[in-house]
């Protein structure tokens, strides 16, 4: 050890006399400008650089410094020993001998001036990993490559010291705390968080940037004029894969589709740049790169990276919202490796996200299994178990356990509110919602929740605080409806947190959600004691169906998605799948590809919703096999009645589904057996209060008949067999933003919204929802009661016209 000790210090002291040019045992700011630029050969400095290096150095080592004279021996050994330069990478990059003891000035001199371009090639390079990333070694093929990332790294650390200063003297940048980076292994196996973009905002540096760019540009030039083709897509994978460690995502992009040009059959910079581009926001091109390494995936070499492969592939897809695709790589990666915790995790958090909660459980399960101290798959274990509402004693347990994990956990502290509010223990939610707005001052949902449970414990005054603010955060009308009627009421609207959940997602009308607190004061009348007044006003219990169905359409988007699109996404493939059956089903996540493109304006986090929901009520219908497998002709027949158009377009993309799918290739005519099972799915999904339980068995299987168009509309039409409800369903389309002025409903006392239904007799209003439920004031009792429907302002007015024209015909008859 005293000999390696006794070497280095010979070395330090060779350097040393090499730059003391007056030889008077100081090394003067002159001289040590001259050292750090000699030793960093490949680097192109500055004045302002070097003078802000020396400004370090001089600083950190004031006790080895004599006024300015400057450092002494002891002070350059002392800086060399804290790790501030390598020894050994000085000693060779100025060429020195410690046999050499000549001490010519002029040579001297020389070598501090001069700018090596190229290191000599008379020895072998012995390759320093100090400071170098621990995926190098195994990663790097060329000595080129690895003098190329050595000079990268010392330009790199160079601008990190700026940002760190930068923060220091007070100044904010856009996301300079790494609280959003992506978490990484220094290896080919780079799983990325789902956490979305990490980027740091250099540019913001200014100057300094632009003279790591300049560095930078020096640097990727010389990577650009290696000898070999070889040679130049190592460096640039190297490039690419230290910039990306250091959060230069950008920069890296441009290395790594280098990398890619020279070399597109290798499975790393497809997977790199995928990396990459997931970090800067862009998942559309990141599917693709991470697609085409998954393409690639055949050798021995590169089986060990296919895990995270999917995984990475997993988590760009749920950034363009598409979670059903995603489990299916996590699937994978767990198969391949079934010790990846993280795998099971993000699978049991998309199975949640699709509401498959008792997979997604068991997925959760192993997850903590697999590594106890998960906080994120606690969370995400007692969210799944609060959905299935059997054991919230279990979930409130994961949640603390995520939270003594990690007492700032957004989520569990978020989710552990909601769980705490929804069984009735307000404060507690309160609480919760508390210190999620400690930890995220602007978090708005929390706030309106907030208010939600503490008008629940009863502290009203807060309560109208904590209202007050989130309507502040979040102008929404529905939230401002909400409020303004609980100020009518004088008290809590039974059901405001279900509405004001509404109000959050923006899929539902608050009024849906919320009923009268005066229940005292409401009778629920049996349908039979509902009559109309004309063969205009909507069946009691046809309403009330069509109200679900219009949910379900607004919360899945469907309404918006015209059924010309959806024929023509299934008559683009005809002739792929004309005559063969089998490829008429599809898996999910294939289905999940088709949806995306018949809604392509919905943003992910919304697409993720409407896939949930339509994954709960129709998904599960068509697959009561769970193979996994759906029938694309019953499935766009299913949704084809809830899309965009007129009822006719609507019947006949219904009836060129159920064609395309017959094996008869008839486009004119269907099976009877088919369309006899399409009306019981239909029903099944639309009606459940029918039953599902015989979906499957099909009268007249045998009956080889087929039938037309006009034939299919009448079986369609059928209020018994068929989807008779149509009709109602877009009447709500037509009249469900509709405002009738000043009319109030007489139960809930919202403004009527819709269909607006008039007691003829006792002369009071019930909105659309009180109307389907049956409620009425008691002060208004009858034995039976007489309704009129108004779909708009105009039908009101003329009907008032008409009472008064003939009001006054009477009276003239009279007179």
């Amino acid at each position: 050890m005293a000999d390696m000790e006794s070497l280095h210090t010979r070395k330090v002291r060779k350097i040393f006399a090499h730059f003391d040019l007056n030889q008077d045992g100081r090394l003067s700011r002159e001289e040590m400008g001259a050292l750090v630029v000699a030793v960093n050969p490949r680097v192109r400095f500055t004045e302002h650089h070097v003078k802000e290096i020396l400004d370090e150095v001089f600083r950190t080592y004031s006790d080895f410094i004599d006024g300015s004279a400057g450092l002494s021996f002891e002070g350059l050994l002392r800086t060399y020993e804290d790790g501030a330069g390598d020894v050994d990478r000085d000693f060779s990059a100025l060429k020195l001998s410690l046999d050499d003891n000549g001490n010519d000035a002029s040579s001297k001199a020389a070598a501090a001036s001069s700018i090596v371009d190229e290191r000599g090639d008379n020895a072998p390079l012995v390759r320093r990993r100090e400071h170098m990333p621990s995926w190098a070694p195994s990663n790097i093929a060329f000595d080129s490559s690895w003098l190329l990332v050595e000079d990268l790294l010392i330009i790199i650390k160079r601008l990190e010291t700026k940002m760190a200063d930068k923060l220091r003297e007070g100044k904010t940048f856009g996301s300079t705390d790494g609280s959003s980076e992506v978490p990484w292994s220094n290896d080919l196996s780079v799983t990325l968080g789902s956490g979305g973009s990490g980027c740091r905002p250099w540019e913001e540096l200014g100057q300094d940037y632009a003279n790591f760019c300049k560095e930078l540009s020096d640097i990727v030039q010389k990577a650009n004029k290696l000898g070999s083709p070889d040679e130049v897509f190592d460096a640039h994978l190297a490039i690419g894969r230290a910039l990306f460690d250091h959060v230069l995502h950008k920069e890296a992009m441009a290395s790594l589709k280098k990398a890619v040009e020279l070399k597109a059959t290798d499975v790393r910079p497809h997977f790199h740049l995928g990396n990459a581009l997931y970090c800067l926001g862009k998942n559309a091109e990141a599917i693709e790169s991470y697609s085409a390494a998954l393409r690639l995936v055949s050798d021995k070499q590169s089986l060990p990276v296919l895990p995270f492969l999917h995984v990475n592939l997993g988590i760009a897809l749920e950034g363009e919202g598409m979670l059903l695709s995603a489990a299916e790589h996590y699937k994978e990666a767990a198969k391949l490796s079934p010790k990846n915790h993280r795998a099971f995790k993000l699978l049991g958090s998309a199975l949640y996200g699709i509401g498959d909660f008792r997979v997604a459980e068991n997925a959760l399960r192993e997850a903590i299994a697999l590594k106890p101290d998960f906080a994120d798959a606690h969370c995400d274990l007692g969210s799944t178990l609060h959905a299935l509402g059997e054991d919230n004693e279990g979930a409130i347990h994961e949640f603390q356990k995520a939270l003594d994990l990690k007492p700032d956990h957004m989520e569990a502290l978020y989710n552990l509110g909601g769980l705490f509010k929804d069984i009735g223990r307000f404060q507690r939610a309160a609480e919760m919602y508390s210190k999620v707005l400690a930890l995220q001052p602007g978090h708005w949902r929390a706030q309106l929740n907030r208010a939600v449970a503490l008008l629940g414990a009863g502290e009203r005054e807060e309560a109208n605080k904590a209202f007050k603010e989130a309507f502040k955060m979040t102008n929404r009308v529905e939230l401002y409806d909400a409020v303004m009627h609980m100020k009518l009421m004088g008290k809590k609207p039974k059901g405001l947190g279900t509405a004001l959940k509404g109000a959050e997602e923006g899929t539902t009308d608050v009024e849906a959600g919320v009923t009268n607190s005066r229940d005292v004061g409401v009778l629920v009348v049996e349908p039979s004691r509902f009559r109309r007044a004309s063969d205009k006003t909507t069946p009691r219990p046809w309403l009330s169906t069509a109200l679900d169905i219009r949910r379900f359409q607004r919360d899945t988007r469907l309404g918006r998605c015209e059924v010309v699109n959806l024929g023509k996404e299934f008559m683009d493939n005809k002739e792929q799948t004309a005559g063969n059956t089998a490829l008429h089903m599809a898996p999910k996540h294939e289905l999940e590809k088709i949806l995306s493109r018949l809604l392509p304006f919905l943003k992910p986090d919304t697409f993720q919703g409407t896939v949930k929901a339509i994954n709960k009520k129709v998904l599960n219908v068509l697959d009561q096999a769970s193979s996994g497998q759906i029938d694309l002709g019953i499935f766009f027949a299913v949704i084809a009645p809830i899309c965009a158009g007129s009822q006719d377009q609507r019947k006949k993309a219904a009836f060129d589904a159920l064609a395309w799918r017959s094996s008869r290739g008839n486009s004119a005519e269907i099976p009877k057996t088919d369309a006899s099972y399409y009306t019981r799915v239909l029903r099944a999904v639309y009606l459940p209060k029918q039953g599902v339980s015989d979906i499957m068995e099909l009268h007249g299987e045998d009956d080889q008949s087929t039938m037309s168009f006009s034939q299919f509309q009448k079986l369609f039409d059928d209020p018994d067999w068929g989807f008779g409800i149509l009709d109602v369903l877009v009447k709500l389309e037509a009249s469900d933003r509709v405002r009738h002025r000043s009319q109030t409903c007489a139960v809930c006392a919202y403004p009527i919204t819709g269909p607006w239904f008039k007691e003829v007799t006792v002369n009071f209003s019930l909105c659309c929802l009180c109307y389907s439920e049956g409620k009425v004031p008691s002060s208004g009792k009858q034995a039976e009661y007489c309704f009129k429907e108004y779909n708009s302002e105009v039908e009101a007015v003329k009907d008032k016209l008409r009472f008064f024209s003939s009001r006054s015909s009477n009276t003239s008859s009279a007179a």
